[in-house]
């Protein structure tokens, strides 16, 4: 009768673990195909972007990247402006975002974790990184600009107004809630019995902030800095709308220019030559690889960071 008891149990066990089995290896498959999925749309849209960008390569080769002409009517493409432009915006406006994003962070992963006023202002963050971005660009434009313009004049400068340094705090201001709001995360995921440990040997709480939890989440505070980076290099209408979309190389941080984004936004429709249209997704394939690159770098860096941990 054990015998038999025994068997019995093992042939209704079986058919369980067979499902499990069975259910592990679909659940492997689905999240292995998604991965793959993803690789191949990058694949997919980095050859697209070649393949339609041929005729621009094929005719100015590199000259693309270091040329600063841009004249449809005599078929003169150069991207060099245009890359200049946007890495000035994005680094500018993440220079500028940084202090104010870790602030907030801080303030929402230290001192108010609970309770109704961090609870509403999570919900502000939150708001801010939900506003369409073409009702941050009308903002700059009626509020933003005067200001700056305003602020050009005081400083005998030409009053443009619209230019580098106002895409960039609009840029800023966008990218502050996705770098708070990471960096809010990690903050609040540092072991107390750290903290706790800081606190009893004497230190204060601003010691413990820079002592103890920065450098414990400062990968994970890379990491929402790396996705503001991210955001900021792809953003097209409210930057379009304030950096005063000149086609030439910016000589200072006030100067009208243009990114790789707001010159596609702004030409697609009239670029009616093929060649035209060839330099357009080559600028777009030009600013794919810029992204990448950026990316991979960010990722090495915060690698570096968790070894150093």
């Amino acid at each position: 009768m054990p015998t038999t008891s025994a068997t019995s149990a093992a042939e209704h066990t079986r058919p369980t673990s067979n499902r499990f089995a069975l259910g592990e290896r679909v659940f492997r498959g689905a999240l292995a195909g998604s991965a793959w999925l993803m690789l191949l749309l990058l694949a997919g849209i980095f050859l697209t972007l070649l393949y339609s960008s041929r005729l621009s390569i094929s005719k100015f080769g590199f000259s693309f990247l270091t040329g600063t002409e841009w004249n449809p009517v005599s078929g003169e493409f150069g991207a060099l402006p245009f890359l200049v432009g946007t890495l000035l915006t994005s680094f500018l406006a993440i220079a500028i975002s940084i202090f104010f994003s870790l602030s907030i962070a801080l303030f929402l992963g230290e001192y108010f974790r609970k309770g109704a006023i961090s609870s509403f202002l999570r919900s502000m963050v939150e708001l801010l990184a939900g506003i369409p971005s073409v009702i941050y660009g009308f903002w700059a434009l009626y509020f933003l600009v005067p200001l700056i313009r305003e602020f050009e004049m005081s400083m005998g400068i030409a009053p443009y107004g619209v230019g580098i340094l106002t895409a960039s705090i609009i840029l800023a201001i966008m990218v502050i809630p996705y770098s708070a709001s990471v960096a809010r995360e990690v903050i609040a995921l540092v072991p107390s019995n750290l903290k706790e440990a800081a606190y009893s040997l004497g230190a204060t709480r601003f010691e413990v902030i820079m002592r103890v939890v920065i450098p414990y989440g400062r990968s994970g505070i890379f990491a929402g800095v790396l996705l503001s980076l991210g955001r900021a290099l792809g953003e097209t209408m409210a930057v379009t709308m304030v950096i005063g979309n000149k086609n030439a190389l910016p000589t200072d941080i006030f100067s009208p220019a243009n990114t790789m984004a707001s010159i596609i936004a702004n030409e697609f429709t009239e670029a009616t030559e093929a060649i035209y249209l060839s330099a357009l997704l080559e600028i777009a394939l030009l600013l794919f690889i810029v992204s990448t690159i950026i990316n991979i770098i960010g990722k090495l860096v915060i690698n570096r960071f968790e070894k150093l941990d």
